[in-house]
């Protein structure tokens, strides 16, 4: 049904979209090491895949504590190319995860990669996984949020969709992380997106004769 339906069924009913207040986690930790230029500028298009991703860090509340999500997201059409999460924003999720993202490319393949100013994409671990897989860094300006709104508003979306409504704070960790893989594998595979005419991500790329 059409967005405007959709609209109309919601008013009648009284309903409203849920957008709770929250406080973002940062991992913001001071100009530790030089920080390369927004080669993004807040432009979250791409033309075809593994061109620009965008990466970020989110915490998520658990009854026992917290998890920590890092993915990596491909902005030609929002598929999560590869995550990691656990109990730590520490430097082995952030590289882990750089490295699953990187074991996906084609040879040919050298994306942008565009993240904020937190610590855990300036510590030398991630600077030395860049180098040695041929990627070219961005990063947005001092505490800009809007410079890696992409990123951020994938972590809205799950958590306005999934963390809030279904309660995963009443949940363990490790429940969480299972939550979150499930979340993840419905976002790539099955949650249409108008932008992309309807199909999921890797509908989508299924559609255009693309590697899912």
């Amino acid at each position: 049904v059409s967005e405007k339906v959709v609209r109309r069924i919601m008013a009648e009913e009284g309903l409203v979209a849920h957008v709770p207040k929250r406080r973002r986690y940062s991992s913001y930790e001071g100009e530790t090491t030089p920080a390369p230029a927004n080669l993004v500028d807040r432009d979250f298009t791409a033309e075809r895949p593994n061109e620009k991703w965008l990466t970020d860090i989110s915490e998520i509340k658990a009854r026992d504590g917290k998890v920590y999500l890092s993915p990596m997201i491909d902005c030609f059409d929002g598929k999560i190319v590869a995550y990691t999460a656990g109990f730590s924003p520490n430097a082995e999720l952030a590289n882990r995860m750089l490295e699953k993202a990187a074991s996906t490319l084609p040879g040919n393949a050298r994306p942008l990669v565009h993240s904020d100013r937190g610590c855990h994409c300036r510590w030398p671990g991630w600077l030395g996984l860049m180098e040695r897989f041929g990627l070219t860094r961005s990063m947005s300006a001092k505490g800009c949020s809007p410079d890696n709104a992409a990123a951020e508003g994938f972590f809205g979306r799950m958590k306005t969709e999934a963390v809030y409504p279904e309660k995963w704070e009443e949940h363990t960790r490790n429940e969480v992380l299972a939550l979150v893989d499930e979340y993840i594998r419905w976002y790539n595979h099955e949650r249409i997106k108008q932008s992309l005419g309807w199909m999921s991500p890797v509908q989508y790329r299924q559609s255009q004769g693309m590697a899912a």
